[in-house]
C-alpha cells in the first residue's frame, strides 16, 4: 500500500533536533522525567511480586529470586535487541523518512516474536539448568512453577520494546508513563485475586505471581496498541497494514544494531550478578548487605535510566537531520543532567549511609547489626561509583543514537570483566577488604568503560560517527 500522501509531511508535533543549549535541555528533560517514572514504576512490578511472595514465606522469595536471577538475564538481552528501534526510528523521523519508521517498528514486532521462539526453551529449562549447579532441589520445583507461568510474558514484553520505543523516538514519552503505571496497578490485583485466591479465583501461590506477571504484561501490550490506534498522529503509520510482508532488510538492521545492545546488557548484569555470588562466599551478613545496598544504587540508576532512553532518541533525531551541533548538544546536555543528579544522590549516600541503609533493614533487631554496618560501608562504595555508572549508561546512550553499538559492547566486556571482576574477586577473596574489596570492583569496571565511551563520544567526528547514513 501506497502512504496517504499527508504521511510523509513533518507534524508539528514531531521531534526536532536543537540548534541551543536552552532549547535541548528543555527538550532533554520533557521526554525523560516521565521515562523516569516509568522505569521506577517497572521497578515496582518486581517490588510487588517480592513482597506478595514474602507474604507466602521466605522459601517462596528464595524461589522467586532463583527463577529470576537467569529469567531476567533471558528478558534484558531481549529487551536490548528489541530496543534497537528506539534509535532507527528516530533517526528515520530526524530525516523525515516516515515510510522508514513504519518498516522499523514493523520489523521490531517480528523481531521480538522471533527472539521469544528462541529465548523460550531456555527460560522454560531453567529447572535443568539450577539441577545440574547443584540448586537446592525444593527451590528449584518453585521456581518452576513460577517460570512455567511467567515465560509466556516474554512475548508481549519485547513487543511491547518495539511499539514503547516507536512512542519515544515521538516524544509521547508521557502515554509510556501512563501505560506502565496502569501496569503497576493491574499487577497489584493480579496478584492479589491469584495469589491469595480472592473473589472466587483459586489460591495458586506461587503460580499466581507467575501468571499475574504474563497477565500484567499482555495488559500492558494492549493499552500501548489501544493508544496507538485511538491516536490519530501514530495511527497514520498503519503499522499493521500488510503485516505479513517481511521486510529482511529492516529485520537484519535490527539485528546488527540490537545485539550488542543485549549483549552489553548482559555484561552488566551478569557483573552484578557475579558480584552477589562473590559476597554469598563470605557469608549471609555480606550478601544481605549487598542486596540492600544494590537495591538503593539500582533505584538511584533508574534516573539516568530514564535520561539514558531520551538521550539515544534526541541523538538520533539529530543524526536523522544532518545537525552535527544538535548530535554534540544531545550527547553533552544528557551527561550534564546525569552528573547532576548522579551528584547529589553520591552526596547523599556518602553523608548519610547509616541512615538510608536503616530504611530497608531494622536496626532495632540485634541480628541485623552486622549487616547494617556492613551494607553502610558498601554504601559509601556506592556513593563513589554514583558518577562514572551514570556516566557509562548517558555516554552509551549517546553512541547507541549514532548506531555505535559494536565497539561500545567490547569496550564494555573489557572494562566489566578484563578490570571489573579480576579486581573485585581479588580484593573481595583474598584481601581483608572483602565485601567492600568486591564494591571497589565494580567501581573500577564502571570507571574504565565510562572513561572509554566517554571518550569515543568525543573523537565521534574524528571517527566518522556523525557522517554515517541513518540505519
Amino acid at each position: 500500500m501506497n502512504d496517504m500522501p499527508t504521511a510523509l509531511a513533518p507534524s508539528a508535533a514531531t521531534p526536532v533536533s536543537s540548534h541551543s543549549w536552552r532549547l535541548e535541555f528543555r527538550e532533554l528533560f520533557r521526554l525523560a522525567w516521565p521515562l523516569i517514572v516509568a522505569q521506577l514504576a517497572r521497578s515496582a512490578l518486581f517490588t510487588t511480586d517480592i513482597i506478595v511472595l514474602g507474604w507466602l514465606g521466605a522459601q517462596f522469595v528464595a524461589a522467586g529470586a532463583l527463577a529470576n536471577a537467569l529469567f531476567i538475564c533471558t528478558l534484558l538481552f531481549g529487551i536490548g535487541v528489541v530496543g534497537a528501534v528506539a534509535p532507527m526510528a528516530a533517526q528515520a523521523i530526524g530525516a523525515r523518512d516516515l515510510r522508514i519508521v513504519r518498516r522499523t517498528v514493523r520489523s521490531g514486532i517480528w523481531l521480538a516474536i522471533l527472539l521469544f521462539v528462541l529465548l523460550f526453551p531456555l527460560a522454560w529449562n531453567i529447572g535443568p539448568i539450577y539441577r545440574w549447579m547443584g540448586q537446592d532441589p525444593e527451590l528449584i520445583a518453585l521456581a518452576d512453577i513460577f517460570i512455567h507461568a511467567a515465560v509466556w510474558s516474554l512475548l508481549p514484553q519485547f513487543i511491547f520494546v518495539a511499539l514503547q520505543s516507536f512512542l519515544n523516538a515521538h516524544g509521547a514519552t508521557r502515554a509510556v508513563l501512563v501505560i506502565n503505571l496502569c501496569g503497576v496497578a493491574v499487577n497489584l490485583l493480579a496478584n492479589y485475586v491469584l495469589v491469595f485466591g480472592h473473589w472466587g479465583f483459586p489460591r495458586l501461590g506461587i503460580m499466581g505471581s507467575g501468571l499475574a506477571t504474563t497477565i500484567v504484561n499482555v495488559a500492558m501490550l494492549g493499552f500501548a496498541i489501544l493508544y496507538i490506534q485511538l491516536h490519530r498522529r501514530f495511527r497514520r503509520y498503519h503499522i499493521w497494514h500488510k503485516f505479513f510482508e517481511f521486510d529482511w532488510h529492516r529485520m537484519w538492521a535490527l539485528v546488527k544494531i540490537g545485539v550488542p545492545i543485549g549483549l552489553m546488557l548482559l555484561a552488566e548484569v551478569a557483573l552484578f550478578t557475579t558480584a552477589s555470588l562473590l559476597q554469598g562466599l563470605l557469608g549471609e551478613n555480606e550478601l544481605a548487605a549487598h542486596s540492600v545496598a544494590l537495591t538503593i544504587a539500582s533505584l538511584a540508576f533508574m534516573v539516568p535510566l530514564g535520561i539514558s532512553t531520551a538521550t539515544t532518541v534526541r541523538v538520533g533525531i539529530a543524526l536523522g537531520e544532518g545537525n552535527r551541533e544538535g548530535i554534540r548538544m544531545a550527547g553533552w546536555a544528557a551527561l550534564a543532567i546525569t552528573l547532576g543528579f548522579m551528584a547529589a544522590s553520591a552526596i547523599l549516600m556518602f553523608s548519610f549511609p547509616e541512615q538510608i541503609v536503616a530504611l530497608f533493614l531494622n536496626s532495632g533487631i540485634a541480628e541485623n547489626q552486622a549487616p547494617l554496618a556492613l551494607a553502610a560501608s558498601f554504601l559509601v562504595i556506592a556513593a563513589l561509583f554514583q558518577l562514572v555508572d551514570g556516566t557509562q549508561v548517558t555516554m552509551a546512550a549517546a553512541l547507541r543514537g549514532l548506531s555505535d553499538t559494536n565497539m561500545p559492547l567490547i569496550i564494555a566486556l573489557a572494562g566489566y570483566w578484563a578490570v571489573g571482576f579480576p579486581v573485585a574477586w581479588y580484593l573481595g577473596m583474598h584481601t581483608p577488604l572483602r565485601g567492600v574489596g568486591i564494591w571497589m570492583g565494580l567501581a573500577a569496571g564502571l570507571a574504565v568503560v565510562a572513561a572509554i565511551l566517554t571518550v569515543r563520544w568525543s573523537m565521534r567526528e574524528r571517527l566518522g560517527l556523525t557522517s554515517r547514513k541513518p540505519a
